[in-house]
Protein backbone atom coordinates (compact mmCIF):
# COMPACT_ATOMS: atom_id res chain seq x y z
CA UNK A 1 0.00 0.00 0.00
CA UNK A 2 1.28 3.60 -1.14
CA UNK A 3 0.32 6.89 0.22
CA UNK A 4 -3.40 7.20 0.97
CA UNK A 5 -5.32 7.91 -1.99
CA UNK A 6 -9.19 10.29 -1.77
CA UNK A 7 -11.55 10.50 -3.74
CA UNK A 8 -15.70 10.84 -3.17
CA UNK A 9 -18.53 9.67 -4.91
CA UNK A 10 -20.36 11.83 -7.39
CA UNK A 11 -23.30 10.10 -7.12
CA UNK A 12 -23.77 12.40 -3.47
CA UNK A 13 -24.23 15.32 -5.98
CA UNK A 14 -26.99 13.72 -8.45
CA UNK A 15 -29.26 11.66 -6.68
CA UNK A 16 -31.16 12.02 -3.43
CA UNK A 17 -31.56 15.38 -2.11
CA UNK A 18 -29.86 16.89 -5.36
CA UNK A 19 -32.15 14.88 -7.66
CA UNK A 20 -34.21 18.03 -8.64
CA UNK A 21 -31.07 19.63 -8.98
CA UNK A 22 -28.17 18.12 -9.69
CA UNK A 23 -24.89 19.12 -10.28
CA UNK A 24 -23.01 19.01 -13.37
CA UNK A 25 -20.57 16.29 -13.75
CA UNK A 26 -18.41 18.70 -15.04
CA UNK A 27 -18.40 21.13 -12.47
CA UNK A 28 -18.08 18.66 -9.84
CA UNK A 29 -14.59 17.35 -11.31
CA UNK A 30 -13.53 20.74 -11.41
CA UNK A 31 -14.27 21.43 -7.87
CA UNK A 32 -12.87 18.22 -7.15
CA UNK A 33 -9.48 19.25 -8.30
CA UNK A 34 -9.52 22.53 -6.45
CA UNK A 35 -10.08 20.92 -3.09
CA UNK A 36 -6.80 18.70 -3.71
CA UNK A 37 -8.92 15.37 -4.26
CA UNK A 38 -6.82 12.50 -5.47
CA UNK A 39 -9.93 11.18 -7.81
CA UNK A 40 -13.62 11.06 -7.90
CA UNK A 41 -16.02 7.51 -7.91
CA UNK A 42 -17.94 7.48 -10.67
CA UNK A 43 -21.79 7.09 -10.29
CA UNK A 44 -23.19 5.76 -13.20
CA UNK A 45 -26.33 7.41 -12.47
CA UNK A 46 -27.81 9.82 -14.92
CA UNK A 47 -26.79 12.43 -15.29
CA UNK A 48 -23.17 11.85 -14.43
CA UNK A 49 -21.42 8.74 -15.96
CA UNK A 50 -24.18 6.77 -17.58
CA UNK A 51 -23.51 4.83 -20.06
CA UNK A 52 -26.28 6.10 -22.43
CA UNK A 53 -24.64 9.84 -21.64
CA UNK A 54 -21.36 8.51 -22.94
CA UNK A 55 -22.49 6.03 -25.71
CA UNK A 56 -19.34 5.90 -27.94
CA UNK A 57 -15.52 5.34 -27.54
CA UNK A 58 -14.86 8.94 -28.68
CA UNK A 59 -17.66 10.58 -25.98
CA UNK A 60 -15.48 8.08 -22.66
CA UNK A 61 -12.36 9.17 -24.49
CA UNK A 62 -13.66 12.96 -23.42
CA UNK A 63 -14.50 12.25 -20.37
CA UNK A 64 -10.94 10.73 -19.70
CA UNK A 65 -9.30 13.83 -21.14
CA UNK A 66 -11.17 16.32 -19.08
CA UNK A 67 -10.27 13.79 -15.67
CA UNK A 68 -7.09 14.06 -16.40
CA UNK A 69 -6.79 17.66 -17.58
CA UNK A 70 -8.40 18.07 -13.49
CA UNK A 71 -5.72 15.01 -12.64
CA UNK A 72 -8.30 12.75 -10.75
CA UNK A 73 -8.04 9.04 -10.98
CA UNK A 74 -11.00 6.87 -10.64
CA UNK A 75 -11.27 4.86 -7.25
CA UNK A 76 -14.22 2.90 -9.19
CA UNK A 77 -16.87 2.71 -11.52
CA UNK A 78 -20.72 2.42 -9.38
CA UNK A 79 -23.41 0.89 -11.93
CA UNK A 80 -26.86 1.89 -12.12
CA UNK A 81 -28.48 -1.35 -10.98
CA UNK A 82 -30.93 -0.42 -8.36
CA UNK A 83 -34.02 -0.92 -10.31
CA UNK A 84 -33.58 -4.54 -11.51
CA UNK A 85 -34.41 -6.85 -8.30
CA UNK A 86 -32.77 -10.32 -9.95
CA UNK A 87 -33.20 -11.65 -7.01
CA UNK A 88 -36.95 -12.46 -6.84
CA UNK A 89 -35.78 -14.76 -10.18
CA UNK A 90 -37.85 -12.54 -12.29
CA UNK A 91 -36.62 -13.41 -15.94
CA UNK A 92 -37.05 -9.75 -16.77
CA UNK A 93 -35.00 -8.78 -13.93
CA UNK A 94 -32.28 -10.84 -14.41
CA UNK A 95 -31.81 -9.60 -17.76
CA UNK A 96 -31.78 -6.38 -17.04
CA UNK A 97 -29.43 -6.48 -14.55
CA UNK A 98 -27.40 -8.53 -16.45
CA UNK A 99 -27.55 -6.48 -19.67
CA UNK A 100 -26.84 -3.37 -17.55
CA UNK A 101 -23.99 -5.03 -15.52
CA UNK A 102 -22.53 -5.94 -19.34
CA UNK A 103 -23.10 -2.45 -20.76
CA UNK A 104 -21.11 -0.89 -17.25
CA UNK A 105 -18.31 -3.26 -17.36
CA UNK A 106 -18.01 -2.24 -21.03
CA UNK A 107 -17.79 1.41 -19.90
CA UNK A 108 -15.08 0.46 -17.30
CA UNK A 109 -12.93 -1.31 -20.16
CA UNK A 110 -13.13 1.45 -22.36
CA UNK A 111 -12.23 3.82 -19.53
CA UNK A 112 -9.43 2.02 -17.99
CA UNK A 113 -11.07 1.47 -14.70
CA UNK A 114 -10.34 -1.22 -12.74
CA UNK A 115 -13.14 -1.95 -9.82
CA UNK A 116 -16.78 -1.90 -10.74
CA UNK A 117 -19.52 -2.14 -7.98
CA UNK A 118 -22.86 -3.98 -7.22
CA UNK A 119 -25.75 -5.16 -4.71
CA UNK A 120 -28.26 -7.40 -4.14
CA UNK A 121 -30.64 -4.83 -5.08
CA UNK A 122 -33.82 -6.20 -3.16
CA UNK A 123 -35.26 -4.51 0.07
CA UNK A 124 -34.94 -5.89 3.21
CA UNK A 125 -36.19 -7.58 5.52
CA UNK A 126 -36.08 -10.57 3.54
CA UNK A 127 -39.44 -11.08 2.13
CA UNK A 128 -41.31 -13.59 3.77
CA UNK A 129 -42.86 -15.39 0.73
CA UNK A 130 -39.27 -16.31 -0.71
CA UNK A 131 -37.54 -19.25 -0.51
CA UNK A 132 -34.26 -18.42 1.67
CA UNK A 133 -31.71 -20.93 -0.01
CA UNK A 134 -32.91 -20.63 -3.49
CA UNK A 135 -32.68 -16.59 -3.25
CA UNK A 136 -29.26 -17.02 -1.99
CA UNK A 137 -27.91 -19.30 -4.48
CA UNK A 138 -29.43 -17.01 -7.26
CA UNK A 139 -27.59 -14.00 -5.73
CA UNK A 140 -24.50 -16.05 -5.35
CA UNK A 141 -24.41 -17.38 -9.61
CA UNK A 142 -25.63 -14.18 -10.23
CA UNK A 143 -22.24 -12.31 -8.52
CA UNK A 144 -20.25 -15.12 -10.56
CA UNK A 145 -21.10 -14.66 -13.24
CA UNK A 146 -20.28 -10.92 -13.03
CA UNK A 147 -17.17 -11.54 -11.85
CA UNK A 148 -16.10 -13.93 -14.63
CA UNK A 149 -16.74 -11.49 -17.09
CA UNK A 150 -15.35 -8.71 -15.22
CA UNK A 151 -12.17 -11.07 -14.34
CA UNK A 152 -12.02 -11.46 -18.42
CA UNK A 153 -10.91 -8.09 -18.95
CA UNK A 154 -9.11 -7.41 -15.43
CA UNK A 155 -11.57 -5.93 -13.46
CA UNK A 156 -12.48 -6.59 -10.23
CA UNK A 157 -16.19 -6.74 -8.65
CA UNK A 158 -17.11 -5.23 -5.83
CA UNK A 159 -19.99 -5.96 -3.16
CA UNK A 160 -21.49 -3.32 -1.41
CA UNK A 161 -23.64 -4.95 1.61
CA UNK A 162 -26.02 -2.69 3.17
CA UNK A 163 -28.74 -2.85 6.00
CA UNK A 164 -31.45 -1.73 3.25
CA UNK A 165 -30.70 -4.96 0.91
CA UNK A 166 -31.41 -8.61 1.50
CA UNK A 167 -28.06 -10.49 2.99
CA UNK A 168 -27.14 -7.67 5.80
CA UNK A 169 -25.90 -9.66 8.90
CA UNK A 170 -22.10 -10.10 9.43
CA UNK A 171 -22.16 -13.55 8.90
CA UNK A 172 -24.04 -13.50 5.41
CA UNK A 173 -21.63 -10.80 4.62
CA UNK A 174 -18.23 -13.49 5.17
CA UNK A 175 -20.64 -15.89 3.59
CA UNK A 176 -21.45 -14.58 0.23
CA UNK A 177 -17.83 -13.26 -0.59
CA UNK A 178 -16.46 -17.05 -0.01
CA UNK A 179 -19.62 -18.90 -1.89
CA UNK A 180 -18.72 -16.19 -4.91
CA UNK A 181 -15.27 -17.32 -4.44
CA UNK A 182 -14.03 -15.49 -7.06
CA UNK A 183 -10.42 -13.80 -6.91
CA UNK A 184 -11.53 -10.82 -8.44
CA UNK A 185 -14.76 -10.60 -6.47
CA UNK A 186 -14.66 -8.59 -2.85
CA UNK A 187 -16.24 -6.94 -0.43
CA UNK A 188 -17.30 -3.06 -0.30
CA UNK A 189 -16.79 -1.88 3.41
CA UNK A 190 -19.24 1.17 3.64
CA UNK A 191 -18.07 2.42 7.03
CA UNK A 192 -21.56 3.34 8.11
CA UNK A 193 -23.62 0.30 6.78
CA UNK A 194 -20.44 -1.67 8.72
CA UNK A 195 -21.66 0.13 11.78
CA UNK A 196 -25.42 -0.25 11.09
CA UNK A 197 -24.86 -4.32 10.18
CA UNK A 198 -22.77 -4.90 13.05
CA UNK A 199 -23.88 -2.63 16.11
CA UNK A 200 -27.29 -1.95 15.57
CA UNK A 201 -28.66 -4.89 13.10
CA UNK A 202 -30.82 -2.28 10.87
CA UNK A 203 -33.57 -3.89 9.29
CA UNK A 204 -32.01 -7.53 9.62
CA UNK A 205 -34.74 -10.34 9.48
CA UNK A 206 -35.37 -11.52 12.78
CA UNK A 207 -33.24 -13.12 14.70
CA UNK A 208 -30.59 -10.19 14.59
CA UNK A 209 -27.31 -10.56 14.40
CA UNK A 210 -24.80 -8.18 15.71
CA UNK A 211 -21.19 -8.45 17.21
CA UNK A 212 -20.01 -7.61 20.38
CA UNK A 213 -16.37 -6.16 18.79
CA UNK A 214 -18.85 -3.97 16.48
CA UNK A 215 -17.60 -2.71 13.33
CA UNK A 216 -14.06 -3.59 14.50
CA UNK A 217 -15.21 -7.26 14.88
CA UNK A 218 -16.73 -7.26 11.64
CA UNK A 219 -13.34 -5.90 9.77
CA UNK A 220 -11.53 -8.59 11.16
CA UNK A 221 -14.18 -11.25 10.03
CA UNK A 222 -13.61 -10.01 6.73
CA UNK A 223 -10.03 -10.24 6.85
CA UNK A 224 -8.54 -10.64 3.34
CA UNK A 225 -11.72 -9.76 1.80
CA UNK A 226 -12.06 -6.19 1.28
CA UNK A 227 -11.84 -4.52 -2.14
CA UNK A 228 -12.65 -1.53 -1.64
CA UNK A 229 -13.70 1.48 1.52
CA UNK A 230 -15.91 4.19 1.58
CA UNK A 231 -15.32 6.43 4.36
CA UNK A 232 -18.14 7.79 6.36
CA UNK A 233 -19.69 8.44 9.86
CA UNK A 234 -22.77 6.70 11.37
CA UNK A 235 -25.48 8.33 13.68
CA UNK A 236 -26.80 4.92 14.27
CA UNK A 237 -29.97 5.63 12.34
CA UNK A 238 -31.12 4.55 8.78
CA UNK A 239 -32.17 7.17 6.04
CA UNK A 240 -35.85 7.36 5.06
CA UNK A 241 -35.96 3.67 6.96
CA UNK A 242 -34.06 2.41 4.14
CA UNK A 243 -30.55 2.73 3.97
CA UNK A 244 -27.95 3.91 6.58
CA UNK A 245 -27.51 7.90 7.32
CA UNK A 246 -24.31 8.96 6.01
CA UNK A 247 -23.51 11.51 8.20
CA UNK A 248 -20.66 14.00 8.13
CA UNK A 249 -17.10 12.72 9.73
CA UNK A 250 -17.21 13.67 13.60
CA UNK A 251 -20.99 13.74 13.68
CA UNK A 252 -21.44 10.08 14.55
CA UNK A 253 -20.01 7.29 16.59
CA UNK A 254 -17.14 5.58 14.38
CA UNK A 255 -14.11 5.78 15.59
CA UNK A 256 -11.77 6.34 12.43
CA UNK A 257 -8.38 6.72 14.27
CA UNK A 258 -9.13 2.42 15.30
CA UNK A 259 -11.53 2.08 11.83
CA UNK A 260 -8.64 2.72 9.23
CA UNK A 261 -6.04 0.90 10.89
CA UNK A 262 -8.07 -2.03 11.41
CA UNK A 263 -8.95 -2.18 7.49
CA UNK A 264 -5.22 -2.10 6.44
CA UNK A 265 -4.23 -4.71 9.07
CA UNK A 266 -7.24 -6.99 7.42
CA UNK A 267 -4.96 -6.85 4.26
CA UNK A 268 -7.52 -3.94 1.86
CA UNK A 269 -4.17 -3.50 -0.64
CA UNK A 270 -5.33 -0.45 -2.29
CA UNK A 271 -4.22 3.37 -2.02
CA UNK A 272 -7.69 4.42 -2.15
CA UNK A 273 -10.39 5.81 0.00
CA UNK A 274 -13.40 7.28 -1.07
CA UNK A 275 -15.97 9.60 1.13
CA UNK A 276 -19.40 8.80 1.01
CA UNK A 277 -21.86 11.93 1.33
CA UNK A 278 -24.96 9.84 -0.52
CA UNK A 279 -28.48 11.19 0.73
CA UNK A 280 -26.62 14.05 2.98
CA UNK A 281 -28.61 17.51 1.76
CA UNK A 282 -25.70 19.60 2.03
CA UNK A 283 -23.12 17.61 0.32
CA UNK A 284 -21.53 20.59 -1.85
CA UNK A 285 -21.19 22.45 0.66
CA UNK A 286 -19.09 20.09 3.67
CA UNK A 287 -16.92 18.48 1.03
CA UNK A 288 -13.55 20.92 1.91
CA UNK A 289 -14.57 20.01 5.48
CA UNK A 290 -14.83 16.05 4.54
CA UNK A 291 -11.41 16.04 2.95
CA UNK A 292 -9.87 18.20 5.64
CA UNK A 293 -10.88 15.53 8.16
CA UNK A 294 -9.42 12.44 6.25
CA UNK A 295 -5.93 14.38 4.97
CA UNK A 296 -6.06 15.60 9.23
CA UNK A 297 -6.35 11.68 10.03
CA UNK A 298 -4.51 10.21 7.02
CA UNK A 299 -1.58 12.49 8.24
CA UNK A 300 -1.82 11.36 12.14
CA UNK A 301 -1.53 7.88 10.89
CA UNK A 302 1.33 8.30 8.72
CA UNK A 303 0.02 7.91 5.56
CA UNK A 304 0.70 10.05 3.69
Amino acid sequence: MGRAKISIGSWAYAIGPYANHPVPLDEVIMRLSELGFDGIELGGFKPHAHPDLYPTKEDRKKLLGLLEKYHLGVSAYVADLWSFPFASGDPKAVKAYEDMFDRSLEFCVDCGFDKIRVDTVTGTPFPKDWDYQETWDRVVAMFQKCADKARDVGIMVVWEFEPGFIFNKPSEIVKMHDDVNRENFKILLDTSHAQMCAVVGAKQTEPKETLPGGILELIRMLQGRIGHVHLIDSDNTLHDDETSTHAPFGTGYIDFEKVVPAIVASGYASDWWCIDLCFWPNAWDITADSIKFLRDLFTRLGMV
